[in-house]
């Protein structure tokens, strides 16, 4: 299905040279929307630049106030204006339980989840502003909607992003701008993976077994892919989703528990 909306919208998609963001970013691009990406790996950005004629790109880290505003100074120059931002940049964080967590792994798990995210909020909000609104995708997890253990640092980081998410859509409502959040169960890919061989040798098993219970907590007895995720992003920036702000949005074949 066609979503009305998309073409020629201007977007920035943070952490999108790999993984789920590529996967938004191309989705995006393939509609029609003037794409622009950001990725801490300049070989990556070069590369997906490369393979997508037509899409911009930045080197960024967003945890870094200078560089988010040097990709922001960047892709408006580029696009003359914003139409969408998706917040996709963010780590899976330390799997341990809290008495032995490692600080700086806390700190480090938070700032680039929900310190980043604010810092690209805070340089969006204006350029939405001028376009006379706008949407934002903040990436959340159906993990910030309930507690899981051993991962306290990517929860607590998760459960922020909705807060944000909920405060920045009253906030920016007046001025056409929906703001929401996309909350994923396990996606399917490198970092799913290296969780769950984390949490396997937390708990003295197999990756296999830690998979199985997993999958097995969840309604539809299944992962989600990237295609799932990138789905509903394009569904609420697109025109069908124009009244829907103020969301923290589950894709996640309804997990019965952590």
């Amino acid at each position: 299905m066609e979503l009305e909306g998309i073409v020629g919208k201007r977007v920035i998609v943070t952490a999108a040279a790999r993984g789920i963001g590529r996967v938004v970013a191309e989705r995006f691009a393939q509609a029609g929307a003037l794409v622009h990406v950001c990725d801490v790996d300049a070989a990556a950005v070069d590369a997906f630049i490369d393979s997508h004629p037509g899409v911009g790109g930045s080197v960024a880290d967003v945890t870094t106030q200078s560089h988010v505003d040097r990709l922001f100074g960047e892709a408006l120059d580029w696009m003359h204006g914003l139409d969408v931002l998706v917040t996709m940049a963010g780590i899976a964080g330390p799997a341990s339980p809290v008495e032995t967590m490692d600080v700086k792994e806390w700190r480090r798990t938070l700032d680039v989840n929900l310190t980043g995210t604010f810092l690209c909020v805070r340089r969006a909000a204006p350029a939405l502003k001028a376009a006379g609104g706008g949407s934002i995708v903040t990436m959340s997890s159906n993990a910030g909607t309930m507690g899981l253990p051993f991962r306290a640092p990517y929860v607590a980081s998760k459960w922020g992003i909705i807060g944000l998410t909920k405060t920045l859509a009253m906030e920016l409502g007046p001025s056409g701008i929906r703001v929401n959040a996309v909350c994923p169960g396990d996606v399917e890919g490198e970092r799913i993976d290296r969780v769950i061989h984390a949490e396997a040798e937390n708990r003295g098993l197999t990756a296999e077994e830690v998979v199985a219970e997993r999958v097995v907590a969840v309604s539809l007895r299944t992962m989600v892919s990237p295609h799932d995720v990138a789905a509903l992003i394009l569904f609420i920036c697109s025109d069908a989703g124009a009244k829907i702000s103020g969301q923290a949005l589950l894709v996640d074949g309804n997990a019965e528990r952590a």
